[in-house]
This record gives C-alpha cells, sequence and structure tokens, in this order.
C-alpha cells in the first residue's frame, strides 16, 4: 500500500489541494510504521514545496 501511495501522491503533486487530500486519506489506510515512512519520504520528495502542508498532515495524524 505504501509504495502505491507513493505513486499517487507524485502524480498529484502539481495541486496542493489534491495532494492534502490524497496524503490524509493515505494516514489512515497506512500502518504506523509506514506512516513514518511516508513522512520522510514526502519531507524528501516534497518539501520544498510543501512543508508546512505535510507537517500539519502529519501532526495531525499523530494526535489520533
Amino acid at each position: 500500500m505504501l509504495k502505491y501511495t507513493k505513486i499517487i501522491l507524485m502524480k498529484v503533486s502539481f495541486d496542493a489541494q489534491l495532494f492534502e487530500k490524497e496524503l490524509k486519506k493515505a494516514i489512515k489506510l497506512l500502518i504506523p510504521g509506514e506512516i513514518n515512512e511516508l513522512k520522510q519520504w514526502c519531507l524528501e520528495k516534497f518539501g520544498k514545496l510543501y512543508s508546512t502542508l505535510i507537517n500539519r498532515c502529519f501532526r495531525f495524524a499523530s494526535a489520533n
């Protein structure tokens, strides 16, 4: 599921709203270890573009 999520996020990375929507969906579906790996990957790949959005999504996820 993690590999599929990465593919989707790369395809929607042109649009912040779509990226956020798909990222939130992925966080709900993945297990905790995969969520940590996804966060690192997102920050490496899209950190310059969406760092605030990424941190917000994962901060919310860790609160649940």
